[in-house]
C-alpha cells in the first residue's frame, strides 16, 4: 500500500472497561495515543478531543468493532445505513459492541468531515465451511433467528498470520496454523492455506475457551436447569457467565494470570485450580483446531496472555506431544514477533505481539484507497 495514501489514521478501540486511541502515520509509527482503563462514557468526547490536540490532523478515523452481525461481512465505511445496522447487531456481543459504538458516535460528532471505517473482527471468519460455521439446532432457529458461528478476534489473527507468514519466510497462503488468542477474552483458530476454517467462539464471545471473567463453553443443559430447577433468571444467568466466571471464579481472587501464578507459587490451591482448567482448556481447543488442517506448520500465541506469560505456554505445548509439541520453550517477553520453540522443533510455536490496532489501521486504509480507484 503506497505510504502517501491517506494521512494520519485514529485508531480507537473501545472495550468494556477500556478505550485505546492511537494515531498511525503512513509508516505504521504511533504518532499519539491514549490508554484509558475506564470504558467510554459521558467523559468520551473530552479524551477524543484531548488526544486530537495533541495529534497531527487525522485523515480517516478506524474503529474496531467486534460484531458485524449478518449483514456487515465486510470492513465498510460508516454511514447513517451502516450505523443503524449497527444498532441492531449489538445485542450479539453486548459488552464490546455498545462501548465502540459509544466512540464512533463522539468521534463522527468531532469529526464530521472524514470518513469512519468499520472494521470488524467477524470478518476474517465469513468463508468459515458450512461444517464449521453451522449448529445442529433446528432449521428455524438458524433460518429464522441468524443462529450460527461468527467467530472473533479476527483482526488479531489477521495481524498474527502476516506476521508469522514474515517471521517463517513464506506465503500466508500456504500456510496451516492454529492460532491462539489468550487475553482478557480467549479464542483459537484454525488457518489453512491464510483463511479462517475452524474457531472455538460463536454467535457470541461467550463460547469456547475459559477467559479471565468469562465461563467459554458450558453445557447448555446446565442453564436450562439452573433457570427450570433453581430459578435463576436468563438475566442472572448471562451476568454471570460473562462477569462472574472464568478465571475469577475458579480462583476466587483474579482474573489476571500474573496473579495466579504468583498465587500458585505461594501454595494457593484454588490459583492452581484456575490455572489448570485454564491450560487444559487452551490444549482442547488448539487440538480441536488442529483436527480442521492437513499438518500444522507452526502454532501462534498472540493476546496479552499469550505474549507474556511463559509459564501458560509452556504448560500448554508441554502436554501437547500428539501434535508435535514439546516443552522447553524460551521464557521472552515479546516485543516483536518471536520463535520460542527449540531450534529445530517439529512444530515451531511463534509469539505475535497483538496488533489490533495496526491492522485496523491497516484495513482502513486498504479501504479507502480501494474506494479512489
Amino acid at each position: 500500500m503506497s505510504a502517501e495514501s491517506n494521512g494520519p489514521v485514529l485508531v480507537a478501540d473501545a472495550g468494556s472497561s477500556s478505550l485505546r486511541l492511537t494515531v498511525f502515520g503512513d509508516d505504521g509509527k504511533v504518532l499519539a495515543e491514549h490508554r484509558g482503563d475506564s470504558p467510554p462514557g459521558d467523559d468520551t468526547s473530552g479524551r477524543l478531543r484531548g488526544l486530537l490536540d495533541e495529534a497531527p490532523t487525522v485523515a480517516a478515523v478506524g474503529h474496531r468493532i467486534v460484531h458485524g452481525g449478518p449483514e456487515l461481512l465486510r470492513h465498510t465505511v460508516v454511514d447513517d445505513e451502516v450505523r443503524a445496522r449497527l444498532d441492531r447487531v449489538a445485542g450479539l456481543a453486548p459488552l464490546h459492541v455498545p462501548p465502540a459504538l459509544t466512540v464512533l458516535d463522539a468521534a463522527r460528532d468531532l469529526l464530521p468531515g472524514v470518513p469512519h471505517v468499520a472494521c470488524f473482527d467477524t470478518v476474517f471468519h465469513t468463508g468459515l465451511p458450512a461444517a464449521a460455521r453451522e449448529y445442529a439446532v433446528p432449521a428455524a432457529w438458524r433460518e429464522e433467528y441468524g443462529l450460527r458461528r461468527y467467530g472473533f478476534h479476527g483482526l488479531s489473527y489477521a495481524w498474527a498470520l502476516g506476521r508469522t507468514a514474515e517471521l517463517l519466510g513464506r506465503p500466508p497462503g500456504r500456510l496451516h496454523l492454529v492460532i491462539a488468542h489468550l487475553g482478557g477474552g480467549c479464542s483459537a483458530c484454525a488457518v489453512r492455506d491464510g483463511r479462517s476454517v475452524d474457531t472455538t467462539m460463536g454467535l457470541t464471545p461467550l463460547e469456547g475457551l475459559v477467559m479471565s471473567h468469562r465461563s467459554g463453553t458450558v453445557d447448555p443443559g446446565a442453564l436450562t436447569w439452573l433457570q427450570t430447577r433453581h430459578g435463576l433468571s436468563a438475566h442472572d444467568i448471562e451476568e454471570a457467565l460473562n462477569h462472574e466466571a472464568g478465571l475469577l471464579a475458579l480462583s476466587g481472587t483474579s482474573d489476571d494470570t500474573r496473579d495466579l501464578v504468583r498465587g500458585r507459587g505461594a501454595g494457593d490451591e484454588r490459583a492452581a485450580l484456575a490455572l489448570d482448567v485454564f491450560t487444559h482448556h487452551c490444549r482442547r481447543g488448539i487440538g480441536a483446531m488442529a483436527a480442521s488442517l492437513d499438518r500444522l506448520d507452526a502454532l501462534v500465541f498472540t493476546g496479552e496472555i499469550g505474549e507474556d506469560q511463559p509459564e501458560v505456554r509452556e504448560e500448554v505445548c508441554a502436554r501437547l506431544p500428539a501434535l508435535g509439541l514439546a516443552g522447553g520453550l524460551r521464557a521472552i517477553v515479546a516485543d516483536r514477533p518471536e520463535i520460542v520453540s527449540e531450534p529445530g522443533a517439529r512444530v515451531p510455536v511463534v509469539v505475535v505481539p497483538t496488533g489490533e490496532a495496526q491492522q485496523v489501521d491497516r484495513e482502513t486504509r486498504a479501504l479507502l484507497v480501494r474506494r479512489r480507484t
